[in-house]
């Protein structure tokens, strides 16, 4: 069956939905919407022997997630809902539901769809944390097939050009972004902890300066003046220092008009900083402060491993002279 096809097909789906009155994509969720999924399922408590014990109240959940997986078993069903904080099980039954809510699952809902359940948490014969659903409602119709579960998404090109798609089936680049994330708070903090002040500087400049790079040019039609994408925040940031201002870093986009591969980006983050009255003794030490703080924060010690190798990030640091002729 093609794409179209698929498409077709949901959306007949969406329609008979709608025919039956349903709102299939709503402003809002529940109310009575419960903690993430990491939350609950931490609420089921796993004792000696593989026995599982349920301690949370035996009363109803309401939950909001993606729906990535889905078993029929005659008249009662399994499916997988995912959130931003993990997964958990959800189970359909004719004879709790009605057959008309039970049908309407079956033949209505695809894996991609945005779904609220509501239902009592219990244990599976297998051990695993499961919703037994009341009544559910749709929250958002998918219209495409997500990529297939076993194989995802393995083309280069094709994950870079659609982030969200790599994103949804690929949980070791979501940990990524998590990470990062993660090391961009802690860089923040380790400088607010040094007396830093956080700045924001132009992105437009007049001149393009604070490093060699080309730059991206455009036009301002108010000013009749071209401006110019920064490659460096670095004379703002000097300025600060000469208005008064004595420790200063940013966090922002710089731009240069370059080559592009698998490591460099037309646009990128970065991070600048200066402080009035240090030497380059100083700054050698804040640096070195700064990778094992971080690394500290990120990988609770003094060490991480990458590409099969252990790498140690203890002060002080080996240096290398570096000159230029």
């Amino acid at each position: 069956m093609s794409l179209e096809d698929i498409r077709n097909e949901r959306i007949k789906k969406l329609e008979r939905l709608e025919e039956a009155g349903i709102d299939v994509f709503p402003a809002s969720v529940s109310k009575k919407r419960e903690d993430v999924f990491a939350v609950l399922k931490g609420s089921y408590k796993r004792v000696a022997k593989g026995r599982v014990t349920l301690t949370v109240p035996r009363k109803d959940k309401t939950v909001s997630g993606r729906l990535i997986a889905k078993r029929e078993h005659g008249g009662s069903s399994f499916g997988d809902l995912t959130d931003a904080s993990g997964k958990i099980q959800i189970f359909f039954k004719e004879d709790i539901l009605g057959t008309e809510l039970y049908s309407s699952f079956i033949q209505n809902c695809d894996i991609g769809d945005f779904l609220e359940v509501s239902g009592r948490p219990f244990i599976t014969k297998r051990g695993e944390p499961t919703i037994e659903v009341f009544e559910w409602r749709m929250l958002a119709k998918s219209l495409r097939p997500l990529p297939e579960k076993w194989h995802g998404l393995q083309d280069v090109e094709e994950r870079f050009r659609k982030r969200y798609l790599d994103l949804l089936v690929n949980e070791g680049v979501r940990e990524k972004f998590r990470t990062r994330s993660n090391v961009i708070r802690n860089i923040r903090d380790i400088f607010y902890k040094n007396g830093f002040e956080e700045v924001e500087t132009p992105t437009l400049q007049p001149i393009a300066g604070g490093a060699l790079a080309r730059p991206f040019k455009t036009h301002h039609n108010a000013l009749d003046i071209d401006l110019y994408l920064r490659i460096a925040p670095e004379l703002y940031l000097k300025e600060l220092l000469v208005g008064g201002f004595e420790k200063v870093f940013e966090i922002g986009k710089s731009f240069r008009n370059e080559g592009i591969d698998a490591t460099h980006n037309p646009e990128f983050t970065t991070i600048e900083w200066y402080a009035a009255y240090w030497d380059e003794e100083k700054m050698i030490a804040f640096v070195e402060n700064i990778f094992a703080e971080l690394v500290k924060r990120t990988f609770k010690g003094s060490t991480f491993e990458y590409e099969e190798a252990r790498i140690s990030v203890k002060p002080p640091f080996h240096r290398f002279l570096f000159r230029i002729y």
